[in-house]
């Protein structure tokens, strides 16, 4: 175990002591100019802000002065002789001070603000966009650099030519927002499953919420799932090369922050790189087996909505059991005695259903809002086919009627397109290789024809396919940036790929 576990923690005394009032209020103002970036302060200062309350009447400088002296002894303030206003050797013999409060004490004070702003339910959200940033952080971290440069074997990760500083930037991004999506997450799973929100569920007034909580619940989980299969994939192909070469490039940045006061180890940041990495890896794909923790959220979430869904049912059929309907009754007899017979008909049918029930079919999955009115749907046409062994359906003997000519006709005109657009697309290639953003205005056939090349590699995994005469290329994206393809018919903004022909 370590050490550090077994220590006291001196700098917590002053919030459970006789005068933990009088503490309190010092450093809480030491905490508030610290925010502020005055880091020093001198006990006048200090004397003047608790003399502006009530219950600080009767204290005194030299009740301050013990209070600072206590504060000192705790390890929440740091004294500093000041030597700049000495006038004579007298005043510097009085060792003048000014006091800093200490890093243990700005993290304290910042804790029990947090705790102040808390109160006693839980906070937490389920913010859907984490997810979309997650998906973006990660994948600029392990997107290789596809530069046309590079031998395939020679490829590297975009990590390795970034400069340290953006590396370790986009690696805190990353586990910043996953430490929020898991925090908030949590937090609003509890704070929606508390006794005190149940029991609001069970009144009339949690009807004017049900449908705008819902409505969040269920964007989130769209967000979810959307979301989380690409972070699956990404993690389940990131080999141990990318990890360990970006772990050490993050380590090698957060060694040249200069740091005066301690002696950092590389291996030691390291090891918690890589630990939360890991964390992050189980969080999504589960380890040994067991499910992961967002398998959880996600069983959670739903549980979350079912549940509400029973508190409005109950709800609304508690309302509806204690409602007299005699005057519903009464307005529905005064109907039927002034309809037709055919109409009356019509009206029982909706009142009462149909006597003579009919099994009807219709295409399942339309839409997955379980609030959705089947009367919203749009009719299914279903034909029916008689089921006999020997049915067949009709079929009118017609003379087949000869189209070789329009045949031939069609063939050479298609020939013709082919050639055209053969010559069109051999006078925008350059070496073998076609740069998109070099490119002048081009024909829309020539448009057409390139985006179903584009379209084609990019549903290959290594990026290649053949053009319609066979030709193999390879689609390479250049950088991040966006051109324009100008054509007659308009001007079409697009990422900056080389078309590189192979053959």
């Amino acid at each position: 175990m370590d050490e550090q576990l077994l220590k006291p923690i001196p700098e917590i005394t002053y919030l459970n002591t006789e005068n933990t009032w009088r503490y309190r209020a010092i450093l809480r103002f030491f905490y508030r100019q610290h925010e502020r970036l005055r880091h020093y302060l001198f006990p006048e200062e200090v004397y003047s802000y608790l003399k502006q309350f009530g219950a600080f009447q009767s204290y005194t400088e030299d009740m301050l002065e013990q209070d600072l002296q206590r504060l000192v002894a705790w390890g929440n303030l740091i004294p500093r002789q000041e030597t700049g206003r000495v006038s004579s050797i007298e005043e510097f013999k009085r060792k003048k001070f000014r006091y800093q409060c200490s890093p243990y004490t700005v993290e304290i004070e910042r804790m029990v603000h947090q705790l102040e702003q808390l109160g006693e339910s839980f906070g937490g959200s389920l913010e859907r966009t984490l997810f979309d940033r997650l998906l973006q952080l990660l994948g600029e971290l392990t997107t290789r650099d596809t530069s046309p440069f590079r031998a395939e074997n020679e490829q590297l990760y975009r990590v390795e030519t970034m400069p340290l500083e953006e590396v370790n930037l986009l690696w805190e991004d990353l586990f910043d927002q996953f430490r929020k999506l898991t925090e908030n997450a949590a937090d609003y799973l509890a704070y929606l499953k508390s006794e005190k929100i149940e029991d609001l569920m069970q009144t009339e007034d949690f009807l004017l919420y049900k449908e705008a909580l819902m409505a969040y619940l269920r964007n989130f989980m769209a967000a979810l799932q959307k979301s989380s299969l690409r972070i699956e994939s990404i993690l389940l192909h990131v080999d141990d090369q990318w990890l360990e070469r970006t772990v050490e490039r993050v380590a090698d940045y957060q060694m040249s922050i200069p740091r005066l006061d301690e002696k950092i180890d590389k291996e030691e940041i390291i090891t918690r790189l890589k630990a939360q990495w890991n964390s992050l890896r189980y969080w999504f794909l589960g380890v040994n087996g067991n499910d992961s923790e967002l398998l959880y959220m996600q069983n959670e979430t739903n549980e979350t909505i079912r549940k509400m869904t029973r508190f409005a049912q109950r709800l609304g059929e508690r309302y509806q059991n204690m409602r007299s309907r005699r005057k519903d009754y009464l307005h529905l007899a005064g109907w039927f005695l002034n309809l037709s017979m055919e109409e009356a008909h019509k009206l029982s049918a909706c009142v009462f259903g149909v006597f003579h029930t009919r099994h009807l079919y219709t295409d399942p999955g339309r839409t997955e809002d379980i609030d959705a009115d089947l009367w919203h749907e749009p009719p299914a046409v279903l034909t029916i086919k008689p089921r006999t062994r020997h049915y067949r359906e009709r079929t009118k003997p017609s003379a087949i009627e000869d189209r070789s000519a329009a045949k031939q006709q069609m063939l050479q005109q298609h020939l013709l397109m082919r050639e055209a657009e053969r010559k069109l697309i051999e006078q925008i290639t350059r070496n073998d290789r076609i740069r998109l953003s070099e490119l002048p205005a081009v024909d829309p056939y020539v448009r057409k024809t390139l985006l179903q090349w584009m379209t084609r590699a990019s549903g290959q995994e290594d990026g290649t396919a053949k053009t319609e005469s066979g030709r193999k290329f390879k689609l390479i994206l250049l950088d991040d940036e966006m051109i324009e393809l100008a054509s007659s018919d308009g001007i079409m903004r697009m990422p900056n790929y080389l078309i590189m022909f192979l053959e």
